[in-house]
């Protein structure tokens, strides 16, 4: 792998920004500095430092992330704070995205990673991968409604929405998990059943649950448990 490459998917910057830092020395490979950005290194073996701080490769990485509200499920955003402003430099990969979407008002659990397959795997439409989410409702919720969200409601598409789980918490707070992934859905199958979402939070996605210990804009890698259950 290129040296300037290398750099790019440690978060290190653009190619042309790493360039820079290989130019003014401050990249060493194997303890001498160096000054080619486009030096051939075994990325598994090399020992690569910026200012000093080693660098270890990772092909892919996985992040829990707490979306806050206000945050935008978006690598760049011009007007608010994206989901990667909240990401320390160092553990930045050139290609890291959010995996699916939370609207901006949304709070919950939301994985970054830069593995394409898994985020594949885990929105494909054919998969139904459950969702759970924590909503406070403006109205108490009826036997009569909650039936219709449990068979399926119709929000405007082709087709009725999958059969949900309701479980009611409060009178005015359930759980609802759905497995599909359709645009601003539960705020829509709420609206269906003539209800209103006050507060939504995404609890689980598949078999990963939000980290109880996680505040809102903070996140941690996922452990290899995770990892391999997801996978």
């Amino acid at each position: 792998m290129r040296l300037d490459k290398f750099l790019c998917e440690n978060g290190c910057g653009t190619r042309s920004q790493v360039k820079q830092l290989v130019k003014q020395g401050r990249v060493c490979v194997d303890g001498i500095p160096c000054k080619a950005a486009d030096l051939k290194i075994d990325e598994t073996k090399a020992v690569v430092t910026l200012d000093g701080r080693e660098l270890v490769y990772t092909k892919f990485v996985y992040y829990m992330f707490h979306k806050p509200a206000g945050c935008v499920s978006a690598t760049k955003d011009e007007h608010d704070k994206t989901v990667l402003d909240y990401i320390r430099e160092e553990d930045k990969k050139a290609d890291l995205f959010p995996v699916g979407r939370l609207d901006k008002d949304t709070e919950g659990l939301l994985l970054l990673t830069n593995d394409g397959a898994l985020a594949h795997n885990l929105l494909s439409p054919k998969k139904h991968v459950p969702k759970t989410y924590f909503v406070q409702i403006k109205d108490p919720l009826s036997s009569e409604k909650k039936k219709m969200l449990e068979e399926g409601v119709d929000i405007g598409e082709e087709k009725m929405t999958l059969p949900a789980k309701v479980d009611v918490l409060k009178e005015n707070e359930i759980l609802l998990t759905i497995s599909e992934g359709k645009f601003h859905q539960v705020k829509r199958m709420l609206s269906a059943v003539g209800n209103e979402v006050l507060y939504l939070k995404r609890l689980s996605m598949g078999s990963l649950k939000l980290d109880e210990n996680l505040k809102a804009g903070e996140y941690r890698a996922l452990t290899g448990e995770e990892i391999k259950e997801l996978c």
